[in-house]
């Protein structure tokens, strides 16, 4: 009954100012909203997300039948052997017309790519927008002609030649590189991981039709004329008799192979094997190599990595809507962040409480009553821990009717959602009003309660991660923070609020670590506390 005629009191303080129970609401709410008008798209993501390549792909590919006339100019099985380890089903995946994309094999490299994380952006005229508002550094846009253009890179004469010093000309494949001129250096970045990617697809297929055109009756027909033999003296006689003219004592492979076959049909065998041979001869002198392999897998003889990339992602808008930029992707890590710090800042209410009532005398009077040390500690406790609870919840509401924020999974029930946040809340306040306690029971005057509130809460809002996220930390500094109950109460916040498959390990964790930041904040109050 002491307990509860305490706290009834406490409570009929804390409320009796009402101008000063909405600031305590609105402040916290008024720093989200100023923060997360101020702040860009990239607030507290980690530099893996904020780096990424974003691409648009508008290639058209190409019809089966015209695909076959480009891939299938030399001998050989036709386009799964031109394509390597890329299947012919993979290749002639499109959305328009059953035909080749280019730009899937892009995809598919980049997908192997360690590191990598990929967006699909839906237009080119999205794209531009975002480049345009500095939402993204750079996007690379595969035109509609890509898969033609790429087709037509060639050594050959009359081929595109899509190389320059720096690597591949992209406007030569039919891409591009939409670039924001206020990120350039980050542009630059992803621009070279094209490079690299558009190297490693066009290269080898460069290679490979290259190394097939030696084994074709042009080339052997070429090779035989530029190619002359010496003729032994005694047979001589032969060439005359084929109405050859030798010159010089020598005459072509042409001409030595028109004497050593018997007819046309014997002569063209000649010339195939000879092609075959050549090419034997440069594979076993480049055998660490696959010089008929289109792909950078089968060119260096490796398999392709598989599971290294971060997957393609679809574009998604983390810019929020309206003049509040309602669902802005921010308020997940702004809301959370000052929920925690403007609990830890009630410090400073309570401390003032009990000061007051030394200066008017009520500790004494409490201490010549038949109450315990304990009793005054719960009574003063328990109303300043429902005073938490209600702002921690009144701010987590808010965050999701004023900024559109979600809380928690989208497979979860809003019931299991709000069963999960109140049990951050309440611990959080736990551990926030234990310390208040703490606080106040030290300070004998409101200028030790100012400096020791003051100094507590900006210190551990700042080494907790509050005001600036610990993505942003080093290593070091991430690990001290956890000496603080802001950083588990924060850890406990990003599983329910950015993951979307939470591990309820770390929050139940967090929970206990907090309760036990409670329990011994108030173990350290109720041992100093003094009535008097």
């Amino acid at each position: 009954m002491a307990i509860g005629t305490l706290a009834k009191k406490e409570l009929r303080l804390l409320l009796r100012d009402s101008r000063a129970a909405v600031l305590l609401l609105g402040m916290p709410l008024l720093f989200i909203l100023i923060l997360g008008l101020l702040l860009g798209e990239g607030f507290g993501q980690s530099p893996d997300k904020r780096l990424r390549v974003s691409l648009v792909d508008e290639d058209l590919g190409y019809g089966v039948e015209e695909a076959a006339s480009w891939l299938t100019m030399t001998p050989g099985p036709g386009m799964a052997h031109v394509l390597g380890p890329f299947s012919l089903a993979m290749y002639q995946r499109t959305d328009r017309f059953p035909g080749g994309k280019w730009s899937d094999v892009v995809l598919r490299d980049l997908e192997e790519t360690a590191g990598i994380r990929l967006e699909m952006i839906p237009s080119r005229a999205e794209a531009e927008r975002l480049c345009r508002e500095s939402k993204r550094p750079a996007v690379l846009v595969f035109g509609p002609d890509f898969s033609r253009r790429v087709a037509q890179c060639s050594f050959l004469t009359g081929g595109i030649n899509p190389f320059y010093r720096d690597g591949v000309k992209i406007d030569e494949v039919g891409a591009e590189l939409l670039r924001d001129q206020t990120q350039l250096t980050t542009a630059s970045v992803i621009e070279q991981v094209a490079q690299v990617t558009l190297m490693r697809v066009v290269l080898p297929y460069m290679i490979g039709k290259a190394f097939e055109k030696i084994s074709e009756k042009d080339f052997i027909e070429r090779l035989g004329r530029e190619v002359r033999l010496p003729v032994p003296p005694g047979a001589s006689l032969l060439f005359a008799a084929k109405g050859i003219k030798i010159v010089d004592n020598k005459a072509s492979l042409n001409e030595a192979l028109a004497v050593a076959a018997k007819d046309k049909a014997t002569e063209e065998d000649f010339r195939v094997k000879v092609g075959l041979g050549v090419q034997s001869a440069l594979k076993q002198q480049f055998r660490k190599y696959d010089l008929t392999g289109k792909t950078w897998a089968t060119l260096t003889k490796s398999e392709p990595r598989a599971g290294a990339g971060a997957g393609v992602a679809a574009y998604q808008d983390e810019g929020g809507s309206g003049l509040l930029k309602r669902g802005a992707a921010r308020y997940q890590i702004l809301v959370p962040s000052y929920t925690v710090m403007f609990a830890f800042a009630l410090t400073l209410v309570v401390g003032w409480l009990f000061v007051s009532e030394r200066r008017g005398g009520t500790m004494k009077r409490l201490r010549a009553a038949p109450i315990t040390r304990a009793d005054v500690l719960l009574g003063k406790f328990l109303p300043c821990l429902a005073l938490a609870v209600f702002q921690g919840a009144f701010l987590l509401a808010a965050g999701k009717v004023v900024f559109g924020m979600p809380w928690g999974p989208e497979s979860w029930t809003v019931a299991r959602q709000v069963a999960m946040l109140l049990a951050v809340v309440a611990t959080t306040a736990l551990a926030a009003m234990g310390m208040a306690l703490l606080v106040a029971a030290a300070a004998r005057t409101e200028m030790q309660v100012a400096i020791y509130g003051s100094v507590l809460v900006l210190a551990l809002g700042l080494i907790s991660g509050c005001v600036v996220p610990r993505e942003w930390m080093p290593e070091q500094a991430q690990q001290v923070s956890l000496v603080t109950p802001h950083a588990w109460a924060l850890d406990a916040y990003r599983q329910l609020l950015l993951n979307p498959d939470p591990n309820l390990t770390i929050v139940m964790r967090s929970c206990l670590v907090l309760s036990a930041f409670g329990v011994g904040f108030l173990a350290l109050a109720w041992g100093i506390l003094k009535l008097e």
